[in-house]
This record gives C-alpha cells, sequence and structure tokens, in this order.
C-alpha cells in the first residue's frame, strides 16, 4: 500500500541448483515493506544472464546453515 519507487537493487537469484547475485537490477520497490517486484522482462533476463555462466565480476562466499 505504500508508494513504489524504481530503483536498481542486488538480488539473490537461484537457477537450477545454484545461487547468482545480479547487482544493479531495475525493480520497484516499495516504500513501505521493503517489498521489491520484477517486471517480467526482467525476471527473463536474470533467467538467462544465470544460463549464459558467463564469468563472473567477482565471488563470494556463502554459509550454509541445517535448520
Amino acid at each position: 500500500r505504500g508508494p513504489v519507487d524504481e530503483q536498481r537493487v542486488e538480488h539473490v537469484h537461484r537457477w537450477n541448483d545454484a545461487i547468482y547475485i545480479l547487482k544493479n537490477v531495475p525493480a520497484e520497490v516499495c516504500g513501505q515493506c521493503g517489498e521489491v517486484f520484477f517486471a517480467p522482462d526482467t525476471l527473463k533476463a536474470m533467467d538467462k544472464a544465470a544460463a549464459k555462466k558467463r564469468r563472473p565480476e567477482s565471488h563470494r562466499s556463502v554459509p550454509v546453515f541445517s535448520f
């Protein structure tokens, strides 16, 4: 219900058994709760980027825990 602003966000994207971090992704972000919305074309572009398995700009280590 809050105002929605266009922003560039960092998004954790799951593709098959892999996790990718995509930077500078165009999104609409709720100013009240922070929920992020992506346009259908943006979602398709993220899937395509993950499927290409390009050489990444950098790597990050991510801890994994069982719950």
